[in-house]
């Protein structure tokens, strides 16, 4: 190599690491390396392709393009693929090509696209640095079918050059969507921690979550065996409730995102408000070692996702179970605090209208006794004693649901008790069997006592039917007997009663149905989601 081409080689790096250094928006910088070094090497023409995956690639930046590659808005160079990239790709490119014949420009002779302006073959050199490849710079001129080893070393410097400051250029990026993503983040925990503790805590997460990353999917969902129950979406702008069942299979990617820690291609989701999208990313949601959920983004782009939005995802999940186990401590203290009210209650009423009903009872039994000469006086002091009696019964009752002895026996043991307790003859029928979750099982406790207290009071029968099934996602309960029924559309003294077991109902996000007919029977049906 003689004296004036090494300076010409040591100018055109000089030049080009000036241009890398003047930007670092990365498509104008490589846009203007490319044009500098046409500029100092003295060739025609060139592009660079930038490649995240296979089979993924952009035309990032391109000079005097002839004119078959660059109709229709440069389609021929941003579409298909071509031998380089298909090398690139098998890995079989690691070092400056010497000469390619170039598959685009054959395509455009073949398809009569336009005038390709004398070029055939480009040199391509894979742009590298730190063991990371980034894609490929390809350059030639009309004509040129080789270019020498001087020439080939150029580029490769050239290339590794351009390399260097795209990993600088990304990783500055990376930092930047970093912080940006934390403050984001410190904003959407704030706005998390406002909101009412409770039900609504997953559907906050989701839609919060959505809007604050402005990412095209999230959603939260949990998995129990081989299934995955899909809680809820937040998509195109509203909350889905999905609360739907689906098998592992539709969510393949979905557990290799969670496996792996990173974003996984979607290749063959069968969802139809997945298809759309390109790649998945998903974090478990996890309590002291326990899963209890999982929440995932999903992108239509496949370069959306990178290493910061999966960190702040698990981020977000970490918060997620954080408030999840500060709403159960919450409901929790909030259940405690109830019983040891109704604790108080039942006390009170023990210790005061009992006892004062019964010194009534006994005070008319006594008084009654002693008045055989007046038969009108008699009968009155009869009815009262009676009446006491009755008030005592259902005082009695009373106490017993303030204070539920035995519900941690289980719901049907604890109906079937309290059924007895009312002198009605309970048929039980149980399928299914799981822990319940505390509100769920006191919410049926509460609902079946007032069905049957209805049934006693009203029904005239004394056999009932207790149905009590328990499934993966729900609980049901059906109190069936065949007695006196009411008319629906005036419901009378029911009226009270139905409207706190429906209010019971609600709370929890479930149904409540009712079926009467007179002198044919009624049945009550509560549905409750876990």
């Amino acid at each position: 190599m003689n004296d004036q081409q090494h300076e010409r080689e040591l100018l055109t790096l000089k030049t080009i690491a000036e241009t890398l250094n003047r930007s670092s928006d990365l498509k104008p910088m490589l846009q203007s390396v490319l044009e500098e070094l046409l500029a100092v090497t003295g060739l025609q023409t060139g592009w660079i392709f930038l490649s995240d995956g296979k089979h993924e690639f952009t035309c990032t930046a391109d000079v005097r393009l002839p004119h078959a590659l660059s109709i229709n808005n440069k389609r021929p160079m941003c579409s298909g693929t071509c031998w380089c990239l298909n090398k690139y790709w098998d890995g079989k490119l690691n070092q400056a090509f010497n000469i390619i014949e170039c598959k685009r420009l054959e395509d455009a002779v073949k398809n009569d696209l336009g005038d390709t302006e004398g070029l055939t073959h480009h040199a391509t050199v894979p742009l590298t640095a730190a063991g990371e490849t980034f894609g490929l710079l390809n350059v030639g001129s009309p004509g040129k079918e080789k270019f020498n080893e001087e020439e080939l070393t150029l580029l490769e410097s050239v290339a590794y050059q351009i390399g260097t400051a795209i990993k600088r250029t990304k990783l500055y990026q990376n930092e930047q969507k970093r912080a940006e993503h934390y403050a984001k983040l410190e904003t959407l925990t704030r706005e998390l921690w406002k909101r009412k503790q409770g039900r609504d805590i997953i559907t906050g997460i989701v839609e919060q979550t959505a809007t604050s990353f402005e990412w095209p999917i999230v959603g939260y969902c949990t998995k129990e065996e081989n299934q995955i129950f899909l809680d809820s979406v937040y998509s195109e702008g509203r909350l889905q409730k999905v609360e739907q069942l689906f098998g592992s299979e539709n969510f393949k990617e979905l557990i290799d995102a969670i496996q792996f820690e990173k974003p996984i291609l979607l290749s063959r989701n069968q969802l139809s408000f997945f298809k759309q999208f390109q790649v998945i990313i998903a974090r478990n949601v996890s309590i002291r070692n326990n899963h209890v959920g999982i929440l995932f983004a999903l992108s239509d782009k496949n370069t959306d996702f990178d290493q910061s939005d999966g960190d702040v995802l698990k981020a977000i999940a970490d918060h997620t179970a954080l408030a999840i186990e500060h709403s159960r401590i919450n409901q929790k203290r909030q259940e405690l605090m109830i019983s040891e009210e109704r604790n108080r209650l039942a006390r009170d009423l023990h210790d005061s209208v009992s006892q004062k009903l019964f010194s009534l009872s006994m005070t008319a039994r006594g008084l009654r006794d002693l008045q055989d000469n007046n038969p009108i006086l008699r009968d009155a002091l009869k009815d009262i004693q009676q009446m006491s009696q009755e008030a005592m019964r259902e005082m009695k009752t009373l106490i017993w649901q303030l204070r539920p002895v035995g519900i941690e026996v289980g719901i049907m043991t604890s109906l079937e008790t309290y059924a007895k307790g009312l002198d009605l003859k309970p048929t039980c029928h149980i399928t299914g069997l799981k822990l319940l979750p505390g509100p769920i099982e006191e919410a049926l406790f509460r609902i079946g006592q007032e069905s049957l207290n209805n049934v006693q009071k009203h029904a005239r029968v004394k056999e009932v039917s207790i149905y009590l099934n328990i499934g993966n996602q729900r609980a049901s309960l059906t109190i069936e007997d065949k007695g006196h029924g009411f008319n629906q559309k005036t419901l009378g003294d029911y009226t009270l009663g139905l409207k706190g077991m429906r209010e019971r109902a609600d709370m929890l996000g479930g149904d409540l149905s009712i079926k009467s007919e007179v002198n044919k029977g009624t049945t009550i049906t509560v549905v409750l989601p876990f």
